[in-house]
């Protein structure tokens, strides 16, 4: 299955680290962030899941749920948790999904063929708390993520989702922000009273909407 940007995500259930999980349920009104690892007992897999154990107030803060997936049995996964402590430093605290009959997988079309026939590749779905595909990225598993890039995609996607803003090249939260242009100016008058610097008719730069002062 091909999933893109604004479809509805495919709901599952599955066992996960912390018990059976419904994926559209447990979501409820929050964000998420889906994503795979190829394998167990893996060394990049293992920085990963200790980063994001790290980030897990960031993701909080966000109003994002984190769920990690990997097509290894449960119990392979539980003794993969003390070695992500050990080496990482955090514990696991976010449910990670044991998928050994790849059925998440394959609805997620997390498994490319070309890479490998059975393990996952490094996919990771963002998820609106309308259950829509706001963002996916896939990485080749030698690769390890940048979550903290995730986490400023998350910022731009949410900042977006309230504003008729988009966020320009390398921004990053309290920056500014560019009006669509889809906005006229006269709409723009009524939704930045403070305006804005045009610096062509398309590109309109606007102070971050919604900052505390």
């Amino acid at each position: 299955m091909t999933l893109r940007l604004g479809d509805t995500v495919p709901d599952f259930t599955a066992e996960t680290t912390d018990g059976p999980l419904s994926f559209h349920e447990w979501l409820g009104n929050s964000w998420g962030v889906l994503f795979s690892h190829p394998k167990d007992f893996t060394p990049v897999c293992t920085t990963e899941l200790g980063e994001v154990a790290r980030l897990k107030g960031e993701f909080d803060k966000r109003n994002v749920k984190v769920v990690g997936l990997s097509v290894d049995p449960l119990k392979d996964h539980r003794a993969w948790v003390g070695d992500i402590k050990e080496t990482q430093g955090h514990a696991l605290n976010f449910p990670l999904i044991a998928d050994p009959d790849r059925k998440v997988s394959d609805l997620y079309g997390m498994i490319h063929p070309n890479a490998s026939d059975t393990f996952t590749v490094r996919s990771v779905f963002v998820i609106g708390p309308d259950k829509k595909l706001k963002l996916s990225i896939t990485y080749p598993a030698s690769t390890g993520r940048n979550f903290e890039e995730i986490l400023r995609v998350i910022d731009s996607l949410q900042l977006t989702a309230k504003h008729s803003v988009a966020t320009p090249v390398n921004w990053k939260s309290g920056d500014d922000v560019i009006i669509v242009p889809a906005l006229s100016d006269a709409a723009a008058k009524e939704k930045f009273p403070g305006g804005w610097k045009t610096l062509k008719p398309y590109l309109r730069i606007v102070p971050q909407p919604g900052l505390s002062k």
